[in-house]
């Protein structure tokens, strides 16, 4: 990465450059004092005393071989050997580290999910030193973004801008601790927006930047030369596991969904829902759809009711924009979507039969309908010890799994059960026992409560796969 004085140099001579002629291959020194002292400085005051340093602990069973006490005895010894070692749990803990940003004075701090998942304690540490212990208010893993709270008032904040501002080229700077070494600023450019295929999270929607991003970024602050938080920093491209310059924020409009709710504990996340599925749009559909060019998303089908369908949507529909931000892609949409208050109106661009049309949707939070009927089948069967629920829009949500939004699910198998032993996993989508069409809980539980005289004969999905399974009474 250039240094800062190489950057101000290179960045002074191209604009002296600008004036002169083609063939004029002249370079300049600064023209002034103020031009010499170019600095990223201002930015970092301000900025850095909101960013703080993130510890987490975690106590973990390890299991060790111990020696047993007849091992002391020859002739035991000679017998058995090293059979007479024993396994032992022995506690464990692990120290991690990761960093998080200041939103409100009283306390209220943004970070990753992955940097306080499973923690028994967490402590944040100040700019100023100063050390408190934080609980965490809300988690959301779908977007690997986490709230904590802890006890202190007056603290500095940084403000949220509005991702969608920013440009392909804009200067920012990455402020965490990178590898435990201390607060740390690195700076760079945007280097991509809307990057949809990183596979971080579920709602793929990512700033790209060069700025360097190592273990112990994640939850930093990624911010622009305004001094506001652009995103949260939460991931690199790397073979080695240090930066080579591809690292990925959250941006923060997604964010403000997160911290919506303020230190309310009770205040669950919950998005907007759009109830349509679709695919991207390849250059031989563009071509079929008389599209100039291959953008949008097809729309395949739409839930009954949901604010797709009562928008007008039909199966064939490309959908282009979100008010007026184009959508490349499923995830570029479901992103848009995501970030805009349950109860608003989104304006939908999108082509019918080739011609450009718009139209508004009024967007709800997902539907719990059916209800879930968590149930724990029982009994001599081989689906006992399986936890299924009716699937909804709410469900699909909270399972975070891209679909469908109807059907019986299992998502939990318990240790040693028969569902687990004849090959059942969570996430299998029942289909059909025996003759009986499975659609809710109530029809699976009756249709197995119920086998024929040879026994079950089960039909599920599994992910693209639909598999089918028989079993004796």
């Amino acid at each position: 990465m250039r240094s800062l004085p190489l950057f101000i140099a290179t960045l002074t001579t191209s604009i002296a450059l600008s004036t002169l002629p083609a063939s004029g291959q002249q370079r300049q020194l600064p023209s002034s004092q103020a031009e010499v002292q170019l600095s990223f400085a201002p930015v970092v005051k301000q900025t850095t005393p909101a960013v703080v340093n993130i510890y987490t602990r975690k106590v973990v069973q390890q299991r060790q071989q111990v020696a047993s006490p007849l091992l002391n005895d020859p002739f035991f010894r000679q017998f058995f050997g090293d059979q007479l070692r024993l396994q032992q749990q022995k506690p464990r803990v692990q120290n991690s580290l990761g960093s998080g940003v200041i939103v409100e004075s009283d306390g209220l701090i943004v970070t990753n999910y992955h940097v306080i998942r499973e923690a028994d304690q967490i402590t944040v540490a100040l700019s100023d030193r100063r050390e408190f212990e934080a609980k965490v208010v809300r988690t959301d893993e779908r977007v690997d973004l986490a709230v904590l709270k802890i006890e202190a008032k007056g603290l500095p904040t940084l403000s949220l801008r509005d991702s969608d501002t920013i440009e392909v080229g804009d200067l920012v700077l990455a402020i965490g601790n990178p590898f435990g070494v201390g607060q740390t600023v690195t700076t760079g450019i945007v280097s991509g927006l809307a990057r949809t295929n990183a596979g971080i999270t579920d709602y793929n929607f990512f700033i790209q930047t060069d700025a360097a991003i190592n273990p112990g970024n994640s939850g930093g602050a990624l911010v622009t030369m305004d001094g506001r938080l652009i995103g949260i920093n939460t991931a690199i491209y790397s073979r080695s596991g240090g930066s080579i310059g591809i690292g990925f924020a959250i941006p923060a409009n997604m964010v403000r969904t997160m911290i919506a709710g303020g230190a309310d504990a009770n205040a669950k996340v919950v998005r907007a829902w759009f109830g349509a599925s679709g695919q991207p749009v390849t250059q031989d559909l563009a071509s079929s759809l008389n599209l100039a060019r291959p953008y949008g998303v097809l729309i395949n089908g739409t839930f009954p009711g949901s604010p797709a369908e009562r928008a007008g949507l039909m199966p064939g529909d490309v959908v282009t924009a979100i008010d007026g931000r184009e959508v490349d892609d499923p995830e570029s949409l479901r992103f848009r979507i995501a970030t805009l208050p349950i109860g608003s109106s989104a304006e939908l661009s999108y082509f019918r039969k080739g011609q450009a049309m718009k139209t508004q949707a009024t967007l709800i939070a997902p539907p719990e309908n059916p209800p879930r009927d968590e149930t724990q089948m029982k009994g001599n069967q081989p689906l006992a010890g399986a936890t299924i629920v009716n699937l909804s829009p709410a469900m699909v949500e909270e399972l975070g799994i891209p679909g469908p939004s109807q059907g019986v699910m299992i998502t939990d198998i318990a240790q040693g059960s028969p569902a687990g032993r004849v090959g059942f996993r969570p996430g299998d989508l029942m289909v059909q026992v025996n003759a009986t069409q499975i659609d809710t809980v109530t029809s699976l539980r009756t249709a197995m409560e119920k086998p024929s005289q040879s026994g079950w004969k089960i039909t599920f999905k599994r992910g693209e796969e639909t598999l089918t399974a028989s079993f004796k009474r």
